[in-house]
């Protein structure tokens, strides 16, 4: 080996280190790269009479500064990071709803019963009489404007999970496509070198899809194979399984996440996810606030408004009009029937009706129909996690469960798995509306011993009316129509508040993990600096040492000469 063979293989290792230290630098500030550095081994030594003579230095290839435990580490705290973001973002709005003490429907049911209490106090004046039926339209605005609101941001939430699919979607196709180039360039280099910078791409597509969807990788000889946490696969080799939002066959008002499972003839076979089963990233973050949140609040308001107009048509019925006149209903408002699954294929029927106000709870129920190998029997569970029971039909078909008189028709006629599903309360805030337009028709007076009317100076229909706001009616009598509200105002309350502290434990967390993964993968620019430095002072060494084998060259021809 001579000097200039010496000087070459320190010339381009050195070329080698310089590449690869200005890659380093200018890409320092790109998301998901990860540090180069050459490694290099001796070119070996020849043996000689004075023993053995080294022949340089080799740049054996360049590998990037990874480790895939804080790598995963760092996805999988930022995939809870993004579900926690997209969870407040949604329920901040709920939450400026509800909180409002100057408009909305706390302030409306005080000064609806404020004015129940001056018709109570002067139940022949017109205008106190005028001033209630304005109250009671405020109250049923109110009612009706929440429930709007959720509705609309339901709505919000179908569209949000429509265009996140998408989003995954595109990603999948987008570690497929990497896979291939990967193979391709793993290939096409001869001694099987990594091509690093392909490598960071997948690894940050990976990374974005987290933020989106929780996956897990499986890599298969150097491909990744992503499938959710429940177990449904995305990619599988180069097959693609994309998921859909489509609306679920129990509700159609609701969207849910359906998961490719198979194809036939280029057509995809669908299954839907259960919502649980998405641990992290904003798809997780939409579906968690969805059930926790948006659902119990509706069906809490819807709670109330049937618990008001019950109670108070109660009431009011028991009294009589500024003519005399038996009391009529204030109120009406309906209940959520069962809705029956797209496959059902039996005649069975299932309808409810209220039962008790009392006993109504803000559940959601599911009823399904199994078959003991003699008779169907009908089943329900609460949603979301309840488990099934047997529901205990009386001779007429009917059963009374938390306050709803369940009634099933042709049971017999059931076909095993028919499934219903129940939101008693859901939109009964949207269906609340009054009955009452003339003043004169408020039943105010109350009646004597014989069930006459004492006329329309007396008001002890209307101080029962008023003593309404106050009276545990809800929750097995514990609960008053101020408290069923406050209660509802709390829970999303402490929701969003629990969910902005576990978001700011989460973002010191992500930053503890981007601290670590960057300790090991992140570009130091002065470490960077300095070894441009090192490695200039070593190309100009190496062009040296060529340039004193050519010198020795030279004299060993000016000697033959």
């Amino acid at each position: 080996m001579n000097l200039y063979g010496l000087g070459l293989s320190a010339l381009n290792t050195a070329q080698v280190n310089l590449m690869t230290t200005g890659h380093n630098i200018n890409n320092a500030a790109v998301e998901g790269y990860n540090r180069q550095t050459v490694l290099q081994s001796t070119a070996g030594a020849r043996a000689t009479g004075a023993g053995y003579i080294g022949r340089g230095v080799q740049a054996v290839t360049v590998q990037r500064s990874y480790d895939s435990f804080l790598q995963n580490q760092l996805v999988q705290s930022q995939s809870r990071g993004a579900a926690l973001v997209s969870y407040g973002n949604e329920i901040s709005q709920l939450n400026n709803l509800f909180a409002d003490r100057t408009a909305g429907v706390s302030p409306a049911i005080q000064k609806f019963f404020e004015s129940v209490q001056a018709v109570a106090s002067t139940p022949a004046d017109a205008a106190a009489r005028q001033e209630m039926i304005g109250r009671s339209n405020s109250l049923v605005t109110q009612f009706k404007e929440a429930n709007r609101f959720i509705d609309n941001q339901r709505h919000d939430i179908n569209t949000q999970l429509t265009t996140v699919v998408s989003q995954i979607n595109s990603y999948i196709d987008r570690v497929s496509d990497m896979n291939e180039q990967i193979t391709k360039a793993r290939s096409s280099a001869s001694g099987n070198h990594a091509p690093n910078d392909l490598l960071d791409q997948r690894d940050q597509l990976v990374a974005e899809l987290n933020q989106l969807v929780n996956v897990k990788v499986y890599e298969q000889d150097g491909n990744f194979n992503l499938a959710l946490g429940s177990g449904q696969i995305l990619l599988g080799g180069p097959t693609k399984f994309p998921l859909h939002a489509v609306p679920s066959q129990a509700d159609p008002t609701r969207y849910v996440v359906a998961s490719t499972y198979s194809y036939t003839n280029g057509v995809p076979h669908l299954a839907e996810v259960s919502d649980s089963s998405f641990s992290g990233g904003q798809l997780a973050g939409l579906l968690q606030y969805r059930e926790d949140t948006l659902d119990p609040a509706q069906n809490e308001l819807g709670r109330l408004a049937v618990s008001i107009a019950t109670e108070f048509n109660q009431v009011h019925t028991e009294g009589y009009s500024l003519t005399g006149d038996p009391g009529k209903d204030y109120f009406s408002v309906s209940l959520g029937q069962p809705m029956p699954s797209e496959k059902n294929t039996g005649a069975a029927t299932l309808s409810i009706s209220l039962d008790s106000v009392d006993q109504l709870t803000a559940q959601d129920y599911e009823f399904l129909v199994e078959n003991d190998g003699t008779d169907n029997k009908l089943m329900y569970r609460a949603l979301p996690n309840g488990r099934f029971a047997e529901v205990n039909l009386d001779a007429t078909g009917s059963a009374v469960i938390d306050g709803l008189n369940i009634t099933v028709g042709s049971l017999d006629n059931a076909a095993e798995g028919d499934l219903w599903r129940l939101t008693p309360t859901r939109n009964a805030a949207d269906s609340l509306a009054l009955e009452i337009e003339h003043p004169g028709d408020i039943a105010a007076a109350g009646a004597d011993e014989d069930g006459n009317a004492l006329g329309p100076a007396n008001g002890d229909t209307a101080l029962k009316l008023a003593a309404l706001q106050n009276t545990k009616t809800m929750g097995n009598k514990g609960l008053s129509f101020n408290d069923a509200y406050s209660q509802l105002v709390n829970r999303v309350a402490v929701n969003g508040q629990q969910n902005a502290t576990a978001a700011k434990a989460q973002h010191n967390l992500i930053e503890q993990n981007y601290s670590a993964q960057q300790g090991l993968s992140g570009v130091n620019l002065d470490e960077e600096y300095l070894k441009l430095n090192q490695y200039a002072d070593q190309y100009r060494a190496a062009s040296r040492l060529i340039d004193v084998g050519s010198t020795l060259f030279d004299t060993l021809l000016s000697l033959r000469a």
